[in-house]
């Protein structure tokens, strides 16, 4: 039986290369759907093979997803991995997240090469803010209300897939960490340096998925769930604040760390300035406001019955496991 043909799509991202990894250990032919300035530093085995895909230019797309295979083959499954999730311009949101995914899915229908089936790397954003005072967990057949412009593009995309015609199955991933992840490795940084800050006082509840799980679920998905399914996935515990500072220094071996909850009024407005200032700088801040209303939401605990029944989804890798393999790879590479 020939090999499944897989294209990742958004392989050069931070969840990207673990995508691809686990395909090439699965034992499939693999394409790195990438930029033609995306770094390929994590994605170094031989095995991969690449197209480099140009989103800003629909004829250019259209015709590299026409040449990449020979005619008459096309990838049989897709991981759709591409996506910002912070932008000098809210508007980009809705380009990078929405309007991307519309040029690809019309080209690979143009072209005939629409695959046995898409998945759709989603957020929980994309769901808006759940029960903030019962923290009941979200569930897939909770109506979807963001209220980030993150959340909305990423709902947006969703949308787009339910109607354009190609067999899709969608993930809404929590937060996901791991090795060579930016975002996360600031929290540690900050932790080594003996400093944790959180966002208002009322009790939050958090929810991670390690990145090589995601990468795992994603295949699973592709090998066994039926299409036009949406699934929340995360590890099947929340933890709060003080717990992952707590097991961030230990993975890091700092014995005492300062915890300082900051009002939400004052993460608004600092919010706000790092913002502007990045736009002064012309390179997108971390902290703006729409990532504000993400850090101010309290509730991120998650149901994945529903993964665990459509595709036999098991996270392996708690947050105590999956940080002590992040602060090792980021010793090992200096960042720590």
């Amino acid at each position: 039986m020939d090999k499944k043909k897989i294209l990742v799509v958004g392989a050069g991202g931070f969840a990207g290369g673990f995508l691809v990894g686990e395909g090439l250990r699965r034992g499939y032919e693999v394409w790195a759907g990438v930029r033609a300035t995306t770094s390929r530093k994590y994605l170094s085995d031989p095995r991969i093979r690449f197209v480099e895909l140009d989103f800003d230019d629909y004829g250019s797309l259209r015709q590299t997803v026409a040449g990449a295979l020979p005619e008459g083959e096309k990838w049989d499954w897709i991981i759709y991995n591409l996506g910002a999730t912070k932008c000098l311009s809210f508007s980009d949101f809705s380009k990078i997240n929405y309007e991307y995914l519309r040029r690809f899915t019309d080209a690979l229908a143009a072209t005939g090469k629409e695959p046995e089936k898409l998945l759709y790397m989603s957020s929980l954003s994309a769901v808006g803010p759940g029960d903030e005072k019962g923290y009941t967990p979200f569930t897939e057949r909770m109506i979807p209300h963001p209220n980030t412009r993150y959340g909305a593009s990423k709902l947006k995309a969703e949308m787009h897939l339910a109607m354009c015609g190609i067999p899709y199955v969608i993930f809404r991933a929590t937060g996901i960490y791991g090795p060579r992840d930016r975002d996360y490795f600031l929290m540690f940084d900050a932790i080594r340096k003996g400093v944790d800050f959180s966002v208002g006082y009322k009790k939050q509840l958090l929810s991670f998925i390690y990145v090589e799980d995601l990468a795992c679920a994603a295949y699973d998905a592709l090998e066994k769930s039926a299409t036009g399914e949406t699934y929340n996935i995360a590890e099947p515990r929340t933890y709060t604040q003080k717990e992952f500072r707590d097991i961030v220094s230990k993975a890091i071996g700092k014995k005492f760390v300062v915890g300082i909850a900051m009002p939400l009024w004052g993460v608004k407005i600092v919010s706000a300035i790092a913002e502007k200032w990045g736009v002064a700088r012309m390179k997108p801040s971390t902290l703006n406001r729409d990532k504000f209303n993400i850090m101010k939401q309290r509730n991120w605990a998650v149901d994945i019955t529903k993964a665990r029944d459509g595709f036999g989804f098991s996270p392996r890798t708690d947050l105590k496991e999956g940080v002590m393999r992040a602060v090792e790879w980021y010793k090992k590479e200096g960042w720590l």
